[in-house]
Protein backbone atom coordinates (compact mmCIF):
# COMPACT_ATOMS: atom_id res chain seq x y z
CA UNK A 1 0.00 0.00 0.00
CA UNK A 2 1.47 3.33 -1.08
CA UNK A 3 1.76 6.28 1.31
CA UNK A 4 1.68 9.60 -0.54
CA UNK A 5 3.50 12.74 0.61
CA UNK A 6 1.91 16.17 0.53
CA UNK A 7 3.19 19.11 -1.55
CA UNK A 8 4.70 22.05 0.33
CA UNK A 9 6.72 24.93 -1.11
CA UNK A 10 7.86 23.03 -4.17
CA UNK A 11 8.66 19.75 -2.40
CA UNK A 12 6.86 16.47 -1.75
CA UNK A 13 6.98 16.02 2.02
CA UNK A 14 6.22 12.72 3.84
CA UNK A 15 5.00 12.91 7.43
CA UNK A 16 4.50 10.38 10.21
CA UNK A 17 0.77 10.92 10.57
CA UNK A 18 -1.42 9.77 7.70
CA UNK A 19 -5.04 9.41 6.65
CA UNK A 20 -6.47 6.36 4.91
CA UNK A 21 -8.16 6.39 1.50
CA UNK A 22 -10.96 3.85 0.99
CA UNK A 23 -12.27 2.45 -2.28
CA UNK A 24 -16.09 2.83 -2.00
CA UNK A 25 -16.61 -0.10 -4.36
CA UNK A 26 -14.89 -2.53 -1.99
CA UNK A 27 -14.89 -0.77 1.38
CA UNK A 28 -11.16 -1.44 1.61
CA UNK A 29 -8.31 0.98 2.32
CA UNK A 30 -5.94 1.10 -0.65
CA UNK A 31 -3.69 4.12 0.04
CA UNK A 32 -2.51 6.48 2.74
CA UNK A 33 -1.71 10.21 2.54
CA UNK A 34 0.56 12.27 4.78
CA UNK A 35 -1.08 14.91 6.97
CA UNK A 36 0.08 18.09 8.66
CA UNK A 37 -0.93 20.04 11.75
CA UNK A 38 -1.96 23.67 11.99
CA UNK A 39 1.58 24.89 12.62
CA UNK A 40 2.75 23.46 9.30
CA UNK A 41 -0.25 24.96 7.53
CA UNK A 42 0.77 28.37 8.89
CA UNK A 43 4.21 27.86 7.40
CA UNK A 44 2.66 26.99 4.06
CA UNK A 45 0.69 30.23 4.20
CA UNK A 46 3.89 32.16 4.89
CA UNK A 47 5.60 30.44 1.95
CA UNK A 48 2.67 31.26 -0.31
CA UNK A 49 2.79 34.89 0.75
CA UNK A 50 6.52 34.98 0.03
CA UNK A 51 5.80 33.65 -3.47
CA UNK A 52 3.04 36.19 -4.13
CA UNK A 53 5.19 39.12 -5.25
CA UNK A 54 7.06 37.09 -7.84
CA UNK A 55 3.97 35.33 -9.18
CA UNK A 56 1.89 38.47 -9.56
CA UNK A 57 4.81 40.20 -11.30
CA UNK A 58 4.72 37.69 -14.14
CA UNK A 59 2.59 38.67 -17.10
CA UNK A 60 -0.79 37.03 -17.46
CA UNK A 61 0.54 35.43 -20.63
CA UNK A 62 3.36 33.71 -18.75
CA UNK A 63 1.06 32.58 -15.94
CA UNK A 64 -1.28 31.22 -18.59
CA UNK A 65 1.54 29.25 -20.18
CA UNK A 66 2.05 27.45 -16.88
CA UNK A 67 -1.65 26.53 -16.80
CA UNK A 68 -1.50 25.22 -20.36
CA UNK A 69 1.51 23.07 -19.45
CA UNK A 70 -0.22 21.70 -16.34
CA UNK A 71 -3.19 20.78 -18.52
CA UNK A 72 -0.88 18.99 -20.93
CA UNK A 73 0.68 17.01 -18.05
CA UNK A 74 -2.78 15.90 -16.91
CA UNK A 75 -3.66 14.93 -20.47
CA UNK A 76 -0.57 12.72 -20.75
CA UNK A 77 -1.70 10.85 -17.59
CA UNK A 78 -5.39 10.77 -18.52
CA UNK A 79 -5.99 7.04 -18.00
CA UNK A 80 -4.05 6.85 -14.73
CA UNK A 81 -5.77 9.89 -13.22
CA UNK A 82 -9.26 8.81 -14.30
CA UNK A 83 -8.69 5.39 -12.77
CA UNK A 84 -7.55 7.01 -9.53
CA UNK A 85 -10.66 9.20 -9.36
CA UNK A 86 -12.81 6.11 -9.78
CA UNK A 87 -10.95 4.19 -7.09
CA UNK A 88 -11.22 6.96 -4.48
CA UNK A 89 -14.61 8.46 -5.38
CA UNK A 90 -16.48 5.38 -6.65
CA UNK A 91 -17.77 6.91 -9.87
CA UNK A 92 -17.87 5.03 -13.20
CA UNK A 93 -14.63 5.28 -15.16
CA UNK A 94 -16.25 6.99 -18.13
CA UNK A 95 -17.52 9.74 -15.82
CA UNK A 96 -14.06 10.07 -14.23
CA UNK A 97 -12.63 10.55 -17.73
CA UNK A 98 -15.27 13.22 -18.33
CA UNK A 99 -14.32 14.97 -15.10
CA UNK A 100 -10.68 15.01 -16.16
CA UNK A 101 -11.60 16.39 -19.60
CA UNK A 102 -13.53 19.24 -17.98
CA UNK A 103 -10.61 19.87 -15.61
CA UNK A 104 -8.26 20.24 -18.55
CA UNK A 105 -10.72 22.55 -20.28
CA UNK A 106 -10.93 24.76 -17.15
CA UNK A 107 -7.13 25.11 -17.15
CA UNK A 108 -6.99 26.08 -20.82
CA UNK A 109 -9.92 28.49 -20.41
CA UNK A 110 -8.41 30.38 -17.47
CA UNK A 111 -4.95 30.33 -19.07
CA UNK A 112 -6.45 32.59 -21.72
CA UNK A 113 -9.03 34.42 -19.59
CA UNK A 114 -6.24 35.66 -17.31
CA UNK A 115 -5.18 37.96 -20.14
CA UNK A 116 -8.57 39.64 -20.01
CA UNK A 117 -8.57 41.03 -16.46
CA UNK A 118 -9.61 44.33 -17.94
CA UNK A 119 -9.82 47.65 -16.13
CA UNK A 120 -11.28 50.73 -17.77
CA UNK A 121 -10.88 54.48 -18.30
CA UNK A 122 -13.81 56.48 -16.89
CA UNK A 123 -14.83 59.73 -18.61
CA UNK A 124 -13.83 62.41 -16.12
CA UNK A 125 -16.28 64.77 -14.44
CA UNK A 126 -13.80 67.31 -13.07
CA UNK A 127 -11.33 69.37 -15.09
CA UNK A 128 -7.75 68.44 -14.39
CA UNK A 129 -8.52 64.86 -13.31
CA UNK A 130 -8.55 61.46 -14.95
CA UNK A 131 -10.10 58.29 -13.50
CA UNK A 132 -9.00 54.73 -14.06
CA UNK A 133 -10.11 51.32 -12.77
CA UNK A 134 -7.51 48.57 -12.45
CA UNK A 135 -7.75 44.94 -11.35
CA UNK A 136 -5.06 43.41 -9.12
CA UNK A 137 -4.71 39.91 -7.54
CA UNK A 138 -6.24 39.59 -4.07
CA UNK A 139 -3.33 37.62 -2.52
CA UNK A 140 -2.95 34.18 -0.97
CA UNK A 141 -6.01 32.01 -1.62
CA UNK A 142 -7.08 29.06 0.53
CA UNK A 143 -9.18 26.53 -1.40
CA UNK A 144 -11.27 23.78 0.20
CA UNK A 145 -12.69 21.23 -2.25
CA UNK A 146 -15.23 18.37 -1.90
CA UNK A 147 -15.14 14.64 -2.64
CA UNK A 148 -17.89 14.23 -5.22
CA UNK A 149 -15.96 15.82 -8.11
CA UNK A 150 -12.56 15.79 -6.42
CA UNK A 151 -10.39 17.08 -9.26
CA UNK A 152 -12.55 19.40 -11.31
CA UNK A 153 -14.01 21.25 -8.32
CA UNK A 154 -10.52 21.80 -6.94
CA UNK A 155 -9.19 23.08 -10.26
CA UNK A 156 -12.28 25.27 -10.67
CA UNK A 157 -10.76 27.27 -7.78
CA UNK A 158 -7.04 26.81 -8.45
CA UNK A 159 -6.99 27.73 -12.14
CA UNK A 160 -8.63 31.18 -11.92
CA UNK A 161 -6.70 32.09 -8.77
CA UNK A 162 -3.37 31.22 -10.39
CA UNK A 163 -4.39 33.00 -13.59
CA UNK A 164 -5.24 36.12 -11.57
CA UNK A 165 -1.79 36.11 -9.93
CA UNK A 166 -2.68 34.54 -6.57
CA UNK A 167 -0.80 31.67 -4.86
CA UNK A 168 -3.10 28.84 -3.76
CA UNK A 169 -3.12 26.39 -0.85
CA UNK A 170 -5.53 23.51 -1.48
CA UNK A 171 -7.15 21.41 1.23
CA UNK A 172 -8.83 18.51 -0.65
CA UNK A 173 -11.51 16.29 0.85
CA UNK A 174 -10.00 13.64 3.12
CA UNK A 175 -11.91 10.91 1.27
CA UNK A 176 -10.46 11.82 -2.14
CA UNK A 177 -7.00 13.44 -1.93
CA UNK A 178 -5.14 11.32 -4.50
CA UNK A 179 -6.18 13.07 -7.70
CA UNK A 180 -5.27 16.40 -6.06
CA UNK A 181 -1.81 14.98 -5.38
CA UNK A 182 -1.56 14.06 -9.05
CA UNK A 183 -2.38 17.67 -9.86
CA UNK A 184 0.46 18.70 -7.54
CA UNK A 185 2.75 16.32 -9.46
CA UNK A 186 1.74 18.08 -12.69
CA UNK A 187 2.55 21.48 -11.11
CA UNK A 188 5.92 20.16 -10.03
CA UNK A 189 6.64 18.67 -13.46
CA UNK A 190 6.18 22.07 -15.19
CA UNK A 191 8.36 23.76 -12.55
CA UNK A 192 5.67 26.05 -11.18
CA UNK A 193 7.51 28.50 -8.88
CA UNK A 194 7.90 27.37 -5.27
CA UNK A 195 5.01 28.27 -2.99
CA UNK A 196 2.62 29.18 -5.81
CA UNK A 197 0.64 25.97 -5.36
CA UNK A 198 0.67 23.85 -2.22
CA UNK A 199 -1.46 20.98 -0.95
CA UNK A 200 -2.26 20.21 2.69
CA UNK A 201 -4.20 17.32 4.26
CA UNK A 202 -5.23 16.84 7.87
CA UNK A 203 -7.87 17.94 10.35
CA UNK A 204 -10.49 19.95 8.47
CA UNK A 205 -11.34 22.05 11.53
CA UNK A 206 -7.68 22.88 12.30
CA UNK A 207 -6.84 23.77 8.71
CA UNK A 208 -9.99 25.87 8.29
CA UNK A 209 -9.22 27.72 11.53
CA UNK A 210 -5.75 28.62 10.25
CA UNK A 211 -7.17 29.76 6.93
CA UNK A 212 -9.74 31.94 8.71
CA UNK A 213 -7.45 33.43 11.36
CA UNK A 214 -4.21 33.89 9.41
CA UNK A 215 -4.14 37.47 8.09
CA UNK A 216 -1.92 36.43 5.17
CA UNK A 217 -4.80 34.38 3.73
CA UNK A 218 -6.73 36.99 1.79
CA UNK A 219 -9.53 34.81 0.40
CA UNK A 220 -11.18 31.44 1.10
CA UNK A 221 -13.04 29.55 -1.62
CA UNK A 222 -15.12 26.55 -0.58
CA UNK A 223 -17.41 23.96 -2.10
CA UNK A 224 -19.39 21.79 0.30
CA UNK A 225 -22.43 21.66 2.52
CA UNK A 226 -24.46 24.68 3.55
CA UNK A 227 -23.85 23.78 7.21
CA UNK A 228 -20.07 24.03 6.83
CA UNK A 229 -20.50 27.17 4.75
CA UNK A 230 -22.39 28.76 7.63
CA UNK A 231 -19.51 27.96 9.98
CA UNK A 232 -17.04 29.56 7.58
CA UNK A 233 -19.22 32.66 7.40
CA UNK A 234 -19.27 32.88 11.19
CA UNK A 235 -15.50 32.51 11.35
CA UNK A 236 -14.85 34.94 8.52
CA UNK A 237 -17.03 37.65 10.08
CA UNK A 238 -14.48 38.31 12.81
CA UNK A 239 -11.73 39.04 10.28
CA UNK A 240 -13.90 40.42 7.44
CA UNK A 241 -12.38 37.71 5.24
CA UNK A 242 -13.79 37.39 1.71
CA UNK A 243 -15.45 34.07 0.89
CA UNK A 244 -16.61 32.33 -2.27
CA UNK A 245 -19.11 29.64 -1.32
CA UNK A 246 -20.68 26.98 -3.54
CA UNK A 247 -23.03 25.23 -1.14
CA UNK A 248 -25.98 22.87 -1.14
CA UNK A 249 -28.54 22.50 -3.87
CA UNK A 250 -32.03 21.01 -4.02
CA UNK A 251 -32.57 21.35 -7.74
CA UNK A 252 -36.09 21.22 -9.16
CA UNK A 253 -36.71 19.73 -12.60
CA UNK A 254 -39.92 20.76 -14.35
CA UNK A 255 -41.34 18.77 -17.27
CA UNK A 256 -44.24 20.46 -19.10
CA UNK A 257 -46.91 18.78 -21.20
CA UNK A 258 -45.44 20.20 -24.42
CA UNK A 259 -41.93 18.82 -23.77
CA UNK A 260 -40.27 16.33 -26.07
CA UNK A 261 -40.84 13.23 -23.96
CA UNK A 262 -37.67 11.35 -24.90
CA UNK A 263 -35.49 14.43 -24.49
CA UNK A 264 -37.09 15.15 -21.12
CA UNK A 265 -36.51 11.59 -19.88
CA UNK A 266 -32.91 11.53 -21.11
CA UNK A 267 -32.22 14.94 -19.57
CA UNK A 268 -33.80 13.97 -16.26
CA UNK A 269 -31.78 10.72 -16.16
CA UNK A 270 -28.57 12.69 -16.68
CA UNK A 271 -29.49 15.39 -14.17
CA UNK A 272 -30.51 12.81 -11.54
CA UNK A 273 -28.16 9.86 -11.89
CA UNK A 274 -24.86 11.42 -13.01
CA UNK A 275 -22.16 10.56 -10.44
CA UNK A 276 -24.65 8.17 -8.79
CA UNK A 277 -26.77 11.16 -7.77
CA UNK A 278 -23.92 12.67 -5.76
CA UNK A 279 -23.93 16.11 -7.35
CA UNK A 280 -24.83 19.49 -5.93
CA UNK A 281 -26.73 20.22 -9.17
CA UNK A 282 -28.52 16.86 -9.21
CA UNK A 283 -32.25 16.99 -9.91
CA UNK A 284 -33.48 16.35 -6.39
CA UNK A 285 -37.17 17.17 -7.02
CA UNK A 286 -38.77 16.13 -10.31
CA UNK A 287 -42.12 17.77 -11.10
CA UNK A 288 -44.04 16.55 -14.18
CA UNK A 289 -47.17 18.22 -15.53
CA UNK A 290 -50.25 16.04 -15.22
CA UNK A 291 -50.88 15.55 -18.97
CA UNK A 292 -47.53 13.81 -19.54
CA UNK A 293 -47.00 12.39 -16.06
CA UNK A 294 -47.88 8.72 -16.58
CA UNK A 295 -45.93 8.41 -19.84
CA UNK A 296 -42.89 10.15 -18.34
CA UNK A 297 -42.88 7.91 -15.28
CA UNK A 298 -43.18 4.75 -17.40
CA UNK A 299 -40.19 5.68 -19.63
CA UNK A 300 -38.14 6.97 -16.71
CA UNK A 301 -38.61 3.77 -14.71
CA UNK A 302 -37.68 1.65 -17.74
CA UNK A 303 -34.42 3.53 -18.12
CA UNK A 304 -33.68 3.55 -14.39
CA UNK A 305 -34.08 -0.24 -14.23
CA UNK A 306 -31.71 -0.61 -17.19
CA UNK A 307 -28.87 1.27 -15.49
CA UNK A 308 -25.87 -1.00 -14.91
CA UNK A 309 -24.66 -0.90 -11.31
CA UNK A 310 -21.16 -1.98 -10.35
CA UNK A 311 -17.54 -1.16 -9.61
CA UNK A 312 -16.67 1.90 -11.65
CA UNK A 313 -13.69 0.07 -13.16
CA UNK A 314 -15.99 -2.51 -14.75
CA UNK A 315 -17.05 -1.91 -18.37
CA UNK A 316 -20.24 0.04 -19.15
CA UNK A 317 -21.12 0.76 -15.51
CA UNK A 318 -23.50 3.71 -15.11
CA UNK A 319 -24.19 3.63 -11.35
CA UNK A 320 -21.15 3.36 -9.09
CA UNK A 321 -20.72 3.19 -5.35
CA UNK A 322 -21.77 5.89 -2.91
CA UNK A 323 -18.89 7.51 -1.09
CA UNK A 324 -19.34 5.79 2.29
CA UNK A 325 -21.64 3.99 4.71
CA UNK A 326 -23.16 7.27 5.90
CA UNK A 327 -24.26 8.04 2.35
CA UNK A 328 -25.95 4.66 2.14
CA UNK A 329 -27.78 5.13 5.42
CA UNK A 330 -29.06 8.54 4.31
CA UNK A 331 -30.42 7.08 1.06
CA UNK A 332 -32.21 4.31 2.96
CA UNK A 333 -33.63 6.84 5.43
CA UNK A 334 -34.97 9.06 2.65
CA UNK A 335 -36.63 6.19 0.80
CA UNK A 336 -38.21 4.70 3.93
CA UNK A 337 -39.49 8.12 5.01
CA UNK A 338 -41.08 8.78 1.60
CA UNK A 339 -42.78 5.37 1.40
CA UNK A 340 -44.03 5.61 4.97
CA UNK A 341 -45.65 8.94 4.14
CA UNK A 342 -47.41 7.86 0.97
CA UNK A 343 -44.93 7.74 -1.92
CA UNK A 344 -44.93 4.70 -4.21
CA UNK A 345 -41.68 2.80 -4.77
CA UNK A 346 -41.48 1.64 -8.41
CA UNK A 347 -37.94 0.28 -8.49
CA UNK A 348 -34.82 -0.04 -6.34
CA UNK A 349 -35.02 1.27 -2.82
CA UNK A 350 -32.40 -0.85 -1.14
CA UNK A 351 -28.70 -1.53 -0.71
CA UNK A 352 -27.26 -3.70 -3.46
CA UNK A 353 -26.29 -7.21 -2.42
CA UNK A 354 -22.54 -6.90 -2.94
CA UNK A 355 -19.48 -5.53 -1.10
CA UNK A 356 -18.99 -1.78 -1.04
CA UNK A 357 -21.41 1.12 -0.69
CA UNK A 358 -23.90 0.44 -3.49
CA UNK A 359 -27.52 1.56 -3.62
CA UNK A 360 -29.90 0.46 -6.36
CA UNK A 361 -31.24 3.07 -8.82
CA UNK A 362 -34.52 4.06 -7.20
CA UNK A 363 -37.70 5.75 -8.44
CA UNK A 364 -40.36 7.11 -6.08
CA UNK A 365 -43.58 8.61 -7.46
CA UNK A 366 -46.49 10.62 -6.06
CA UNK A 367 -44.02 11.92 -3.50
CA UNK A 368 -45.48 14.32 -0.88
CA UNK A 369 -43.76 17.69 -0.81
CA UNK A 370 -42.86 17.59 2.89
CA UNK A 371 -40.87 14.31 2.98
CA UNK A 372 -37.11 14.28 3.58
CA UNK A 373 -36.10 13.65 -0.03
CA UNK A 374 -38.00 16.77 -1.14
CA UNK A 375 -36.46 18.96 1.59
CA UNK A 376 -32.87 17.68 1.78
CA UNK A 377 -30.22 16.69 -0.76
CA UNK A 378 -30.41 12.90 -1.01
CA UNK A 379 -26.99 12.57 -2.71
CA UNK A 380 -27.84 9.08 -3.99
CA UNK A 381 -29.47 7.50 -7.07
CA UNK A 382 -32.97 8.21 -5.75
CA UNK A 383 -35.43 9.98 -8.07
CA UNK A 384 -38.44 11.59 -6.39
CA UNK A 385 -41.22 12.40 -8.87
CA UNK A 386 -44.57 14.09 -8.40
CA UNK A 387 -47.08 15.93 -10.58
CA UNK A 388 -48.25 19.51 -10.98
CA UNK A 389 -51.10 21.13 -12.89
CA UNK A 390 -50.28 24.67 -14.02
CA UNK A 391 -47.22 26.71 -14.90
CA UNK A 392 -47.80 28.94 -11.89
CA UNK A 393 -47.87 25.90 -9.60
CA UNK A 394 -44.67 24.58 -11.18
CA UNK A 395 -42.87 27.85 -10.54
CA UNK A 396 -44.12 27.94 -6.96
CA UNK A 397 -42.90 24.39 -6.34
CA UNK A 398 -39.51 25.11 -7.95
CA UNK A 399 -39.00 28.17 -5.76
CA UNK A 400 -40.31 26.63 -2.54
CA UNK A 401 -36.88 25.51 -1.27
CA UNK A 402 -34.42 27.81 0.54
CA UNK A 403 -31.76 26.78 -2.00
CA UNK A 404 -31.18 28.12 -5.48
CA UNK A 405 -28.17 26.54 -7.13
CA UNK A 406 -29.59 24.99 -10.29
CA UNK A 407 -32.90 24.14 -11.93
CA UNK A 408 -34.06 22.32 -15.05
CA UNK A 409 -36.99 22.95 -17.39
CA UNK A 410 -38.21 20.83 -20.28
CA UNK A 411 -40.59 22.60 -22.65
CA UNK A 412 -40.93 23.49 -26.34
CA UNK A 413 -42.81 26.73 -25.63
CA UNK A 414 -40.47 29.66 -26.25
CA UNK A 415 -42.63 32.14 -24.36
CA UNK A 416 -42.69 29.83 -21.34
CA UNK A 417 -38.92 29.45 -21.57
CA UNK A 418 -38.43 33.18 -21.11
CA UNK A 419 -41.00 33.39 -18.32
CA UNK A 420 -39.26 30.61 -16.39
CA UNK A 421 -35.77 31.99 -17.05
CA UNK A 422 -36.86 35.13 -15.26
CA UNK A 423 -39.02 33.66 -12.50
CA UNK A 424 -37.12 30.58 -11.27
CA UNK A 425 -34.79 31.38 -8.39
CA UNK A 426 -31.59 29.56 -9.36
CA UNK A 427 -28.12 30.60 -10.44
CA UNK A 428 -28.11 28.11 -13.31
CA UNK A 429 -31.09 26.94 -15.35
CA UNK A 430 -30.91 24.18 -17.95
CA UNK A 431 -33.62 24.52 -20.59
CA UNK A 432 -33.97 21.10 -22.24
CA UNK A 433 -30.45 20.50 -20.94
CA UNK A 434 -29.57 18.07 -18.15
CA UNK A 435 -25.97 19.26 -17.82
CA UNK A 436 -25.68 23.08 -17.94
CA UNK A 437 -21.99 23.39 -16.96
CA UNK A 438 -19.28 24.86 -19.18
CA UNK A 439 -15.93 26.54 -18.51
CA UNK A 440 -16.90 29.86 -20.05
CA UNK A 441 -20.17 30.43 -18.17
CA UNK A 442 -20.65 31.30 -14.47
CA UNK A 443 -21.43 28.52 -11.97
CA UNK A 444 -23.03 29.33 -8.63
CA UNK A 445 -26.27 29.84 -6.77
CA UNK A 446 -28.49 32.17 -4.81
CA UNK A 447 -30.33 32.03 -1.50
CA UNK A 448 -28.72 29.37 0.76
CA UNK A 449 -26.75 27.86 -2.11
CA UNK A 450 -23.85 30.21 -1.69
CA UNK A 451 -22.03 33.42 -2.54
CA UNK A 452 -20.27 34.33 -5.75
CA UNK A 453 -19.61 32.51 -9.01
CA UNK A 454 -17.01 30.14 -10.38
CA UNK A 455 -16.07 29.72 -14.06
CA UNK A 456 -16.62 32.26 -16.81
CA UNK A 457 -15.29 35.79 -16.54
CA UNK A 458 -16.85 35.93 -13.08
CA UNK A 459 -14.61 33.06 -11.96
CA UNK A 460 -11.50 35.13 -12.63
CA UNK A 461 -12.96 38.29 -11.11
CA UNK A 462 -13.49 36.43 -7.81
CA UNK A 463 -9.71 36.59 -7.22
CA UNK A 464 -9.16 40.20 -8.26
CA UNK A 465 -9.45 43.43 -6.30
CA UNK A 466 -10.99 46.44 -8.03
CA UNK A 467 -9.15 49.73 -7.55
CA UNK A 468 -10.17 53.22 -8.57
CA UNK A 469 -7.24 55.48 -9.47
CA UNK A 470 -7.89 59.23 -9.55
CA UNK A 471 -5.10 61.24 -11.20
CA UNK A 472 -4.86 65.02 -10.82
CA UNK A 473 -3.06 66.43 -13.87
Amino acid sequence: MKTYPIYLNGEFVPTEKTLSVTNPATGEVFAKVSTVDRTRVARAVADAHAAFAGWRALTAKVRGEFLHKIADELEMRRDEIARTITMEAGKPLQQSSGELALTIDHLHWFAEEGRRAYGRVIPHQADGKRNLVVKTPIGVVAAISPWNFPLVLAVRKIAPALAAGCPVILKPASATPLCALMFAEACDAVKLPRGVFQLVCGSASEIAAEFLENPLVRKITFTGSTEVGQKLIEGAAKYIKPLSLELGGLAPLLVFDDADLEKAVEGAMLAKFRNTGQSCIAANRIYVQRGIYDRFVQRFVEKAKAQKLGDGLEPDVQIGALIDEAGLKKAIEHVEDAVKRGAKLLCGGKRADRPGYFFEPTVLVDVPKDVLCMKEETFAPVAAITSFETEAEGIELANSAPFGLSAYVFTRDLSRTFRLMESIEAGMIGINDGLPTTSNAPFGGMKMSGWGRELGAEGLDAFLETKHISIAL
